[in-house]
């Protein structure tokens, strides 16, 4: 066959190492030997002896998913093989985890991470029940962690005198040591009024970095998730 399409650009070759890698911009290989976990429905290729199971939470987990919203539907593959993972044609992008690291990234965001590391579901200081929801997956331990994202993202530096305002829908998450807390922009005069529509935003202060996708989940997204 020949044509564009079976170019070396679209072509896959052999995995040069084991675990995840960015096989292109929308999709990331994994060449599995043992275990690693992936988000629910995110596998579009596999090859080898690899075995898929939901992955459960226990009541506890069961819980937090009923009252957050948030809960991170996993499935475990096992076995040995390479499989391939992507979610809505969104770009994918790997993030190292290492000892005494914490990233906490919301979990529409989470395609898929090495069974080493592990995660709690947390709830966003300072939004309460008043931020709609504000919860996240916190991520430690010593890893590699998949991620999904519509469009490029921007990586804001976050310094103890320029704390940075991003929108509580399209934040995708934040490394350790910054502070969280909701900042009202706008009067209760200008919300009567119409106002901005950008009323809430997550204020984050300290020393790191924020993630910020460039794009506002809609509603029907936010739902799905």
């Amino acid at each position: 066959m020949k044509g564009d399409l079976f170019s070396s650009e679209h072509m896959v070759q052999p995995a040069t190492a084991p675990g995840m890698t960015v096989e292109n911009a929308k999709c990331i290989r994994y060449a599995v030997n043992g275990e690693m976990h992936a988000r629910q429905g995110a596998m579009v290729a596999y090859r080898g002896d690899l075995q898929f199971e939901r992955k459960g939470q226990g009541v506890g987990g069961m819980l937090k998913r009923a009252v957050t919203g948030e809960g991170l539907p996993l499935m475990a593959v096992r076995g040995q093989g390479e499989a391939w993972f992507a979610h809505e044609a969104q770009n994918c992008f790997v993030v190292e985890v290492e000892p005494g690291d914490e990233f906490t990234v919301n979990g529409r965001n989470v395609l898929c991470f090495d069974a080493s590391l592990s995660y709690r579901i947390s709830t966003v200081k300072g939004s309460g029940i008043a931020g709609g929801g504000l919860f996240n997956s916190v991520f430690t331990g010593h890893g590699r962690l998949g991620l999904v994202c519509e469009g490029n993202p921007l990586v804001i530096p976050v310094a103890p005198q320029y704390p940075v305002y991003v929108d509580t829908d399209a934040v995708v998450g934040w490394t350790a040591g910054l502070g969280t807390s909701l900042h009202r922009s706008q009067s209760l005069g200008s919300m009567l009024r119409g106002g901005s529509g950008e009323a809430v935003q997550l204020m984050l202060q300290g020393e790191g970095y924020v993630v910020v996708r460039p794009s506002e989940a809609t509603p029907q997204k936010a739902q799905q998730h």
